[in-house]
């Protein structure tokens, strides 16, 4: 008897197929951890193993999220990538790319790349790639850290809330970007600008502490960045977008041939300033939540294309950082184990395909890292995929989220999406440490 042709076939009645994200019935078939073959759903299967997803499931390519805070090592008790790729894998997240901050040393030089990457062999339920960052002094170093296999690099316009990734001065900014436009890297921006914002008076008001990060704060600082991107050359990227007011400039700048894409946050689509209680620093961002108004300006910047991405900014600490005081408390939303089904609850209510939400959170992170092997169910990609059952609804209980510490904005929160199932090239990522650990060059 001949061996079968296929290591597994996937067989569902709704799929979310191809680069246009087309929503038809198929059957996947992977060999050897990639897709092989996208037939039709009644194709003879001749494969070792073959699943049927149930009625109800529809089955999409694996999520790439490109911001989330691993802290590994140095603050591990906030996260690791033990912890943090298990809600991943359980949010049908199947590639991540981890921030140079919080950890330390931060990823700022290729020693620190190393000792990121020996932290995380192991350990990993998914496949994950590492940001390097650029703050003052570390000019030299960036050149070297692209050829490492860094994604790009992460700065600051104000302080980070870590004394050890300090924020870029306009011609610190500029030194850098001239010298990641040289070799034509990314540089990814924490856009807010210091001169815009207030101190936060003590209190457990959620209005005192958005007052003091107004829009104008965001947008200074994209209008900086976009001036600097025009002069230099450089690829650039707006991290977390939360005001809209900033997307007009923005528009204007591509126009103009600016390199510049962007993305906003889960936390930005679904909750708005005024269901903040007084206390509730597990709301707690920067930029901060801001009115309904914005949240709805926001969706349709989105489905205009003025939006590129939706990725978690997944940034967890410990319970006792999250006080009551919205002045000290830490400013992080964790969110990576939810963040389809968050994105997925607020679409459907304003009518948006599935199929839009799997382009924003799978094509155009992996696009914007340039992974060709992510980010759709294609034949030549990795077989990373996820059975989604899209009318399924489930309440948050954040003390059963696989992220270590049970703090979480939805906790509480009635989500509609259940992730069922995610394969990472076409095998169960179940708890086994099959995830790789990525570089920038790989194919």
């Amino acid at each position: 008897m001949n061996a079968p042709k296929l290591d597994l076939v996937l067989r569902a009645r709704r799929a979310v197929v191809g680069a246009d994200g087309a929503l038809r019935a198929c059957s996947v078939g992977v060999r050897a951890g990639r897709i092989v073959a996208v037939a039709p759903h009644d194709a003879p299967p001749d494969a070792a193993e073959v699943t049927d997803l149930a009625a109800d499931e529809v089955l999409l390519p694996g999520l790439v999220d490109t911001h989330v805070h691993v802290n590994e090592p140095g603050r591990t008790e906030w996260e690791g990538f033990a912890t943090a790729t298990a809600a991943a894998a359980a949010g049908g997240v199947t590639t991540i790319i981890d921030m140079p901050l919080n950890s330390i040393p931060p990823t700022c030089d290729v020693p620190s790349l190393e000792l990121k990457r020996k932290s995380a062999v192991g350990h990993c339920q998914v496949d994950v790639g590492f940001w390097g960052g650029a703050i003052p002094g570390n000019a030299a170093d960036l050149r070297e850290l692209h050829e490492a296999g860094a994604f790009g690099f992460k700065c600051f316009l104000l302080p980070s809330g870590v004394d050890e990734f300090r924020p870029l001065s306009e011609a610190e900014l500029e030194l850098a970007m001239r010298e990641i436009a040289a070799f034509d890297g990314l540089l990814i921006v924490h856009a807010e600008d210091a001169r815009e914002i207030a101190e936060v008076p003590r209190g457990r008001g959620y209005s005192a502490f958005l007052r003091s990060r107004p829009p104008a704060a965001e947008q200074r600082a994209i209008e900086t960045l976009l001036g600097t991107a025009a002069r230099t050359g450089a690829r650039v990227h707006v991290l977390h977008l939360s005001s809209a007011g900033a997307l007009p400039a923005i528009s204007a700048a591509r126009k103009q041939g600016v390199r510049v894409s962007v993305e906003t946050c889960p936390h930005y689509l679904s909750f708005a300033a005024a269901e903040i209680p007084d206390g509730a620093t597990r709301f707690k961002c920067c930029p901060p939540i801001r009115g309904a108004a914005n949240r709805d300006a926001l969706w349709h910047g989105l489905r205009a294309g003025q939006i590129d991405c939706v990725v978690s900014d997944h940034s967890p600490c410990t319970a006792d950082l999250k006080t009551d005081d919205f002045a000290g408390a830490w400013g992080g939303i964790a969110s990576l184990q939810l963040s389809l089904s968050a994105v997925w609850t607020a679409a459907r209510q304003r009518d948006v395909p599935l199929a839009d939400v799997v382009r924003w959170m799978s094509a155009r992170p992996a696009a914007l890292c340039g992974l060709t092997r992510k980010g759709a169910l294609a034949v030549g990609r990795d077989a990373d995929m996820c059975a989604f059952a899209p009318d399924d609804s489930f309440v948050v209980d954040a003390a059963a989220l696989r992220h270590r510490n049970a703090v979480s904005a939805y906790d509480g929160k009635q989500l509609t999406g259940v992730v069922r199932r995610t394969w990472l090239r076409g095998r169960p990522a179940d708890g086994e440490p099959a995830g790789r650990l990525l570089r920038r060059m790989d194919p």
